[in-house]
Parts: C-alpha cells; sequence; structure tokens
C-alpha cells in the first residue's frame, strides 16, 4: 500500500498545487465550512472541490468534520498568505509547469550524473527561468524570498555574535540574513556580497535610506573570484552546492581575505544525519536535474572546509533542515 501511494506522488503534489492556486486555505477561516461555501468563495464547481478537500484531508491538509464541514489543520494554515511561515510559494514553486517535465528525465541525469534541464528546455536553468520562466520567474522569486525570511529569523536566534563587530553574508542573495542580524544587534555593522543584479535588489532595510543602511555596506561580485571583505564572521548560506570547484574556489577567496582568528559559518541541508531526509533529498535531486549540483554530507562538507585550511568546530542544527558548520581562520 505504502508503495501504490508512493506511485501516486505526482497526485498529491498536485493537489497541494490546486490548493495553493485557489486560494482554499485563505478562503477557509476559523470556522469549518461547506464544499459549497469555499467553491463559492474560490470559484471552483462544488463536486469537484469536495474530491479535491477529501483527497487532501487524507493527508492532513483539512480535515473533514462528523456534519461534513471542513476545518483547516497544522498543516493546512501554512497554505494560507498570512500565516507564519507561510508555505504557500514553496509550494507553488515546487510543483511549477516546468517541473513535471523535468522530473521523468531523473534516470538519465542519474545515468550521466549531469544536469538534464537544458536537453528538456534549450538553455541553461536561470536562463531559462528569466528569459522564459515566465511566472514562474515571479514564483521563484517569493518562494526564495518567504524560506530566506524563515531561516533568516531562525539564524538571528542561532548565531552567537558575542566579540563579533563586522559580519559579512557571503552570495546572501536579498541580506535577509544580513538584516536580521543587523536588527538584532544594534552595534554590529555589515555587508552583503552577491551578483550586482542580485545586490541591486536587496532589502530595502539595507538600500540607501533603508533603516539599517548606515550599518550595511553593499559589494556587488561574484564570491568565485573574489571576496573583498574583512570581518569577523563569514555566514555562507546555501551556496557552496553547484559543484566542488566553485566552493573550494568561495572557501579558498574567503581564507585570502579572512584575519587570523575570524569565525567562518557554512549554512547547509544535508542528506544525511537531518529529521528532514525526505525533503532534503528531494531538493538534492532537482538540484542535480537543474544545474548539476549536489547538497552536502556532513562528511562532504567537513572535508571541503578542512581542505581549504579552516578549523572545523562544532556541526549544529539550526532547524529542522538547516545545519550550521562552524569554523575558524587558522593564525
Amino acid at each position: 500500500m505504502r508503495l501504490r501511494e508512493i506511485v501516486f506522488g505526482a497526485a498529491v503534489a498536485a493537489a497541494v498545487r490546486a490548493a495553493a492556486s485557489l486560494g482554499l486555505a485563505d478562503a477557509l477561516g476559523d470556522a469549518p465550512a461547506t464544499a459549497d461555501d469555499l467553491a463559492r468563495a474560490t470559484g471552483a464547481q462544488p463536486r469537484a472541490l469536495r474530491r479535491l478537500l477529501t483527497a487532501l484531508a487524507s493527508h492532513g491538509l483539512f480535515t473533514e468534520t462528523e456534519d461534513g464541514r471542513f476545518a483547516h489543520t497544522d498543516m493546512s494554515r501554512l497554505l494560507r498568505e498570512d500565516a507564519p511561515g507561510s508555505l504557500k510559494h514553496i509550494a507553488l514553486w515546487c510543483t511549477e509547469p516546468w517541473t513535471w517535465q523535468a522530473w521523468p528525465r531523473l534516470d538519465d541525469a542519474v545515468r550521466t550524473g549531469r544536469e538534464v534541464f537544458p536537453d528538456v528546455f534549450g538553455k541553461g536553468f536561470f536562463d531559462y527561468l528569466h528569459t522564459e520562466g515566465g511566472d514562474s520567474a515571479r514564483v521563484f522569486d517569493r518562494a526564495m524570498t518567504a524560506s530566506s525570511r524563515q531561516a533568516a529569523a531562525d539564524l538571528a536566534e542561532y548565531v552567537d555574535m558575542t566579540g563579533i563587530a563586522r559580519v559579512a553574508d557571503i552570495g546572501g542573495g536579498q541580506g535577509h540574513v544580513l538584516a536580521g542580524l543587523l536588527e538584532k544587534h544594534p552595534g554590529l555593522h555589515g555587508t552583503l556580497l552577491d551578483l550586482p543584479a542580485v545586490v541591486a535588489g536587496c532589502d530595502p532595510r539595507l538600500r540607501d535610506g533603508g533603516a539599517l543602511a548606515s550599518r550595511a555596506t553593499l559589494v556587488p561580485g561574484d564570491c568565485r573570484q573574489a571576496i573583498p571583505v574583512q570581518a569577523d564572521l563569514y555566514i555562507i548560506k546555501n551556496i557552496l552546492e553547484w559543484d566542488d570547484d566553485s566552493t573550494r574556489a568561495t572557501l579558498a577567496n574567503v581564507m585570502a581575505a579572512a584575519e587570523p582568528g575570524a569565525r567562518v559559518l557554512v549554512i547547509e541541508n544535508l542528506v544525511d544525519d537531518s529529521p528532514s531526509m525526505r525533503f532534503t533529498t528531494a531538493m538534492d535531486l532537482l538540484l542535480l536535474m537543474n544545474v548539476g549540483g549536489a547538497k552536502h554530507t556532513r562528511a562532504s562538507m567537513s572535508a571541503l572546509m578542512t581542505q581549504a585550511g579552516l578549523t572545523l568546530g562544532e556541526i549544529r542544527p539550526v532547524n529542522p533542515y538547516l545545519h550550521a558548520f562552524e569554523a575558524v581562520v587558522a593564525g
């Protein structure tokens, strides 16, 4: 029975996508509602919507009451736009139309060990996303923003900033991690380094006129080429997963820039020793298909950091799907 459920996994993903696209969780308030009520609120056909709700409820998204109405569960609330830690945009991103074309080529990716996205769409993943992806690019941006904000909040609580006056967010995207740390620690100064177009669209709090701009420096650049930043703490989150050569280059550039005693914090999803194995291994396979990258194991990330000359310390979970590798630049 479990194998039958697994091979119909696409139906579950499609049902979640339909719920998110219809705004079903947003339409359902605190009080249970009938399928007819929800159909009117979402513009759906009542009988078909009941079938969707029944399927979702069998997986713990929504629950059906004894009188035939439907109510929220903890999981279904996460599909609400206004929910703390909302996964609505993540759910849409992971089920975008292009994913249904890419997944059937997973066997080719496993045979060759390389990405298959260009074979399917005629160009690289990010090139396609930003030239032909249309709404998918906007869904991607919203999903990454939602994910980054949640991770930034968790990291702000996790990181021990004792003795840290300057922090560098390397390849930090929109800078949510940096902004979160600057807000939590009023005496802290920080630098965001990422590609020029990414830095240009960073968190408004960090830009000129923003609430944190006086303590933030924005540096456009490629961390694989150079890291012209000195800091007491370097944070590198979820960017050491493309290939080992670029990882080695980035870590070498940190070593070249950092002063002895500087701390380096590498944040990654692991495909071992993690309570979110089903999630992280799925992301790992998607990464393989899209760009030929790979998520790390505890051993593989530790080896690359040690080879770079870092003195590796503790490896600890930040939340159920992120681990922090703590290291120091040797004197």
